[in-house]
C-alpha cells in the first residue's frame, strides 16, 4: 500500500469520524451533567442500575458494563452512596457477591436529569437520523460492542 492510499484509508475515516463524534457529543452533554452534580460515570452506573431488575447490580457486573476496573467502580460507587444515590447489599449465602442498589434518592436524580438529558441527546444525535436509519445504527453500534466488549452485558438478561 501507498502512502497516499495509506493516509486516506476509509478505516482511518471511520475511526476519525467516530472519535470526532464522541467527543462532540460529550462536550453537549457535558453542562447537563455539571448542573445536576454527577458525572458522565456516575450517571452511567446510575442508567445501568436504573435498568437492571430489581435497580441492582453486582459490582462485578457493574464493572463489567462500564468499562470499569473493579477499584474503578468501587470509586464510583463509594462517591455515589456517599451522595445517598446508591447503596450496597450483601447478597444472602454468597458473602463474595456485594450488589450496588438504586436508591429512590438516585431514582429521583435521575427522573429530574433525564429530560434534559434525552433532550440534549435528541438535539445532537439521535435527532440527527431518520427513523428508518436510527434501528440500523443501534443494530451497528451492538455489533461493535459485542465484537469490542462482549462482557459489557454481564448481569443483564438478553
Amino acid at each position: 500500500m501507498d502512502t497516499e492510499e495509506l493516509f486516506t484509508d476509509p478505516r482511518l475515516t471511520a475511526m476519525g469520524l467516530l472519535l470526532e463524534a464522541h467527543a462532540g457529543l460529550n462536550a453537549k452533554l457535558q453542562p447537563v451533567l455539571d448542573e445536576n452534580g454527577v458525572s458522565s460515570l456516575d450517571l452511567n452506573a446510575l442508567m445501568r442500575l436504573s435498568r437492571s431488575p430489581g435497580q441492582r447490580l453486582r459490582l462485578s457486573d457493574l464493572a463489567a458494563q462500564t468499562s470499569l476496573s473493579t477499584s474503578g467502580i468501587t470509586r464510583v460507587v463509594d462517591r455515589l452512596q456517599r451522595a445517598g444515590l446508591v447503596r450496597r447489599e450483601s447478597f444472602p449465602g454468597d458473602r463474595r457477591s456485594t450488589y450496588a442498589v438504586l436508591t429512590d434518592e438516585g431514582a429521583d436524580r435521575l427522573v429530574r436529569l433525564l429530560p434534559d438529558y434525552l433532550a440534549t441527546v435528541e438535539r445532537w444525535y439521535t435527532g440527527l437520523l431518520t427513523p428508518g436509519q436510527l434501528p440500523a445504527f443501534l443494530t451497528c453500534l451492538r455489533i461493535l460492542r459485542d465484537s469490542v466488549h462482549p462482557e459489557a452485558t454481564a448481569g443483564q438478561e438478553e
